[in-house]
């Protein structure tokens, strides 16, 4: 594929310093994509995203599909264009969110028919259709149709399993844009064998690069990181690997650890708007009356606009108020956290120190409780389902 190349510049164990070129510009890796779900990191601008030093944005093909269409966005130039971001992009297949509909949606062989979150109206993707919508939008990485299964339950990820690969071969045949790099994603729960099983398969196929699917979806970090050791291994060594929707701090570096190139996660962003900070000590909740006369910034020595500008007790006061400000002020901070953390983990790893490096960032990184971890994602997941009616 001449639009794209990979070259693994060092490792320091399993982790790996690589280039990803792109039609839209290089990828340095270990990389983090913050999301912008409707062609829109919310509260921020491609701007504020370039200052931050992004070099990858993620949007949905789903929600892009359904509004405003992926007819309108090619007619448009494109979602590069039509966003005005001109970094490199990736699409995921919609996949997630369409499994995520319940009783929205009804699967079969061939595809799977759902009802739209916004207004009821039915839609069908199958593998030829999602090719057809990112080929349209356009975006410098596009993923498969899969099945994503719930990770503990064999049965289920078994045959969720077989229609993935089966779903796979036909995305592989219908994808024909030369400047598009289609993924494969790895599937398999929690279960070495599957996990195995779907390596091999995906890997005859000669994607351009794979993707580990159906994790951070409610097993336990030690399961995910036992999937990671059995998973990595399996996967061609000269190309890119991507886990994808996790972005716990602590997550990334233990996924680096195990040979994982780059990331995507609406977490960074998705606290930030509720008033929860990311720093090298853990997050902090700037809603706290602690910080009500606390004249320093979110965290010392961050080159952020926000930890430049602001203190924490003007932040506090924003939230307090209500003020949109806060918003974006706590996000841009957010993404900043995570974009440095990337630069952090790649000298580490150009400098052969990754393994004093992973040691020292959990000795002071405070790790959110599992439980509430849990529990914040199955409100979440609840929440989306409560309006869900049967096809």
């Amino acid at each position: 594929m001449s639009h794209f190349s990979f070259a693994v510049e060092s490792t320091d164990g399993r982790a790996r310093l690589s280039q990803f070129k792109t039609p839209h510009g290089p990828i340095a890796m270990p990389a983090f994509a913050p999301v912008g779900t409707l062609a829109n990191v919310k509260t921020l601008e491609p701007r504020d995203l370039h200052e931050a030093g992004a070099s990858l944005v993620l949007s949905n093909t789903y929600h892009l599909y359904l509004r405003p269409g992926h007819e309108l966005v090619e007619r448009m130039g494109g979602l590069h264009k039509f966003m005005g971001w001109d970094g490199p992009m990736l699409t995921d297949s919609g996949g997630y969110q369409v499994f995520s509909l319940a009783h929205r949606r009804a699967l079969d062989e061939d595809g799977v028919t759902f009802r739209s979150h916004i207004d009821g109206s039915s839609h069908r993707f199958t593998p030829e259709r999602v090719m057809e919508i990112e080929q349209a939008l356009g975006a410098d990485i596009a993923m498969v149709l899969d099945e994503c299964a719930e990770p503990l339950d064999r049965a289920y990820n078994e045959q969720a399993l077989a229609r993935t690969h089966r779903w796979a071969e036909r995305c592989h045949a219908a994808h024909n844009r030369a400047d598009q790099a289609l993924f494969g994603i790895v599937q398999g729960g929690i279960f070495p064998d599957l996990r195995q099983q779907s390596a091999e398969f995906l890997t005859r196929l000669d994607f351009p690069g794979y993707a580990v699917g159906g994790l951070a979806v409610g097993e336990s970090k030690e399961q995910m990181y036992a999937t990671l050791d059995e998973t990595c291994p399996a996967l061609p060594a000269d190309k890119p690997r991507y886990l994808m929707g996790v972005g716990a701090p602590e997550d990334i570096v233990e996924a680096v650890y195990r040979g994982i190139d780059f990331f995507d996660c609406v977490l960074p962003t998705r606290i930030a708007r509720n008033g929860a900070l990311m720093t090298r000590n853990g997050r902090l909740n700037i809603r706290n009356a602690q910080f009500a006369e606390d004249t320093l910034p979110v965290e010392e020595g961050c080159g952020c606009y926000t930890c430049l500008t602001f203190s924490r007790a003007y932040l506090r006061h924003l939230f307090k108020a209500k003020e949109i400000t806060g918003l974006r002020l706590a996000t841009i901070h957010n993404v900043h956290f995570m974009l440095r953390l990337m630069d952090d983990i790649r000298a580490a790893i150009r400098a052969g120190t990754f393994a004093d490096f992973r040691a020292a960032f959990h000795e002071q990184h405070a790790m959110t409780d599992q439980a509430v971890r849990h529990a914040q994602r199955a409100k979440r997941t609840t929440s989306a389902r409560s309006n869900a009616g049967s096809l």
